[in-house]
């Protein structure tokens, strides 16, 4: 049977199927209805079957759903984590389980691979408030001053940056360039709320860009408080692309990998994810003895992606994503900026 010819006998739930994914299940059981999990093992079991003969490996974001975080995906992260891991694996073809500029910036640090996702309109909020054309327009209006762009933007805008940043090592980076360049502000592209906490953080002045998560956005400071009234004792981890006083309320802020971090270093009894929801999903299954209290804010572009979606593309090689090779290098650029800038602290915490 060739890798087209999937058709619905194979992918009907047999007795052979379920013994095929028994362990994979296992893991994820107590997210992962029974009910549900009849009709997303026979694709698991043709994904892995298909990416196997194909070298592919899949790259799951952290706000994927349990079934396709925990039982396909080859590599998991934040969107940084993923490109790394793509450029590092010896496999040609990447899959990328989330949005399209995760995608791109997999298509940046591995130029030579084919990188494919599932569903070409895997979009962002953040990514879809700036253009390449608004960051030139902004270096006009405050000439001499440093760029610093969040990774959730498309390649076109790391290409008009002088330095990319993550939500983990955003305070760092805007100190490094300031530093660098001798200035004591800073442009920092493109989310708000991201911008104003980092603000709160460091003696640099930042000029931020009216960005934001449609996710992170949506929640308040009365949510931090109801959660608490409501149970007890939690501990409230907020993602700081959340509003400043949604930041102030909780306990804990940090990007998904910092978050998942304190998870399993504090281990508390129970802790709500101010984050995406698919998270408190992927993290409990990690860690069955902590209780997740679950906000639901779901992200419309990472729902796209779909078991059904990521076999088909495996199947026919679709959607691949392509960069424009000038704009890559410039991109690139400020992307290995942001790396050397990370080695220090790294060194540090060793």
């Amino acid at each position: 049977m060739g890798d087209l010819e999937i058709g619905t006998e194979a992918l009907a739930f047999t007795p052979a199927i379920a013994r095929a994914t028994r362990d994979l299940y296992g893991k994820v059981s107590h997210v992962v209805p029974e009910i549900e999990w009849a009709v997303h093992a026979p694709y698991i079991k043709a994904i892995n079957d298909l990416k196997r003969r194909k070298n592919a490996v899949i790259l799951g974001h952290n706000y994927m759903t349990p079934e396709i975080f925990h039982c396909v995906a080859d590599f998991v992260g934040d969107s940084l984590q993923l490109a790394r891991e793509a450029a590092k694996t010896d496999a040609k073809i990447i899959v990328q389980a989330g949005v399209h500029f995760m995608a791109e910036t997999s298509k940046i640090l591995s130029p030579g691979k084919t990188i494919l996702i599932p569903d070409p309109l895997a979009g962002c909020s953040l990514a879809a408030s700036i253009t390449g054309a608004d960051v030139r327009l902004l270096k006009q209006k405050f000439p001499g001053l440093p760029v610093v762009t969040y990774v959730n933007t498309s390649a076109d805008v790391k290409a008009e940056s002088d330095v990319c940043c993550t939500s983990s090592n955003a305070v760092q980076v805007v100190e490094d360039i300031a530093r660098e360049w001798r200035v004591d502000t800073v442009i920092m592209i493109p989310d708000e709320y991201l911008a104003q906490n980092v603000a709160k953080q460091t003696s640099v002045k930042i000029i931020s860009w009216k960005g934001r998560c449609e996710v992170h956005e949506r929640f308040s400071a009365a949510d931090i408080r109801s959660y608490r009234e409501a149970n007890p004792g939690v501990v409230v981890l907020a993602h700081p692309e959340c509003p400043p006083e949604v930041v102030a309320a909780s306990d804990f802020a940090g990007s998904t990998s910092a978050m998942i971090g304190y998870v399993g270093k504090h281990r508390p009894a129970r802790v709500v994810m101010v984050t995406e929801c698919s998270m408190s999903d992927n993290v409990a299954v990690e860690f069955p003895d902590v209780d997740f209290v679950r906000p639901c804010n779901l992200c419309p572009h990472m729902k796209r992606i779909t078991l059904p979606k990521i076999l088909h593309s495996l199947q026919t090689m679709t959607v691949e994503v392509t960069v424009d090779p000038e704009i890559a290098a410039r991109a690139k650029r400020a992307v290995d900026r942001m790396l050397a800038v990370g080695k220090p602290q790294q060194r540090a915490a060793a």
